[in-house]
């Protein structure tokens, strides 16, 4: 009968391997107290540092937009003048409105 893998949640690895990066503990400690194998640790480690620099990868270097993203952009672009333009023409409906009414004792 096989041992049931078990599922460690995402704080459960950055706390890992956090305290890993500390210094403060041997790997061999950490993975003592946690009850988990070192080489888990080492590729939970490796995971992280892999996806970090992600976090801080400088936005300009991203893939460029392809026409499609270009053309949705534009098409929204499009929309929010008109709808703002008829924002605009209902605001002056309205206060032309309001305007009647007090002219003609409402």
């Amino acid at each position: 009968m096989g041992q049931k893998r078990r599922k460690f949640s995402a704080e459960f690895k950055l706390d890992t391997v956090m305290e890993g990066l500390r210094g403060q503990k041997s790997i061999a400690q950490i993975c003592r107290e946690r009850d988990i194998t070192e080489p888990l640790y080492y590729q939970w480690k490796q995971r992280f540092e892999e996806r970090v620099l992600e976090i801080f990868a400088d936005e300009r270097q991203r893939k460029p937009a392809t026409e499609g993203e270009v053309q949705r952009v534009a098409e929204l672009e499009r929309m929010v003048g008109r709808l703002t333009m008829e924002v605009e023409i209902l605001k002056k409906a309205k206060t032309w409105l309001d305007t009647q009414r007090v002219r003609n004792g409402q």
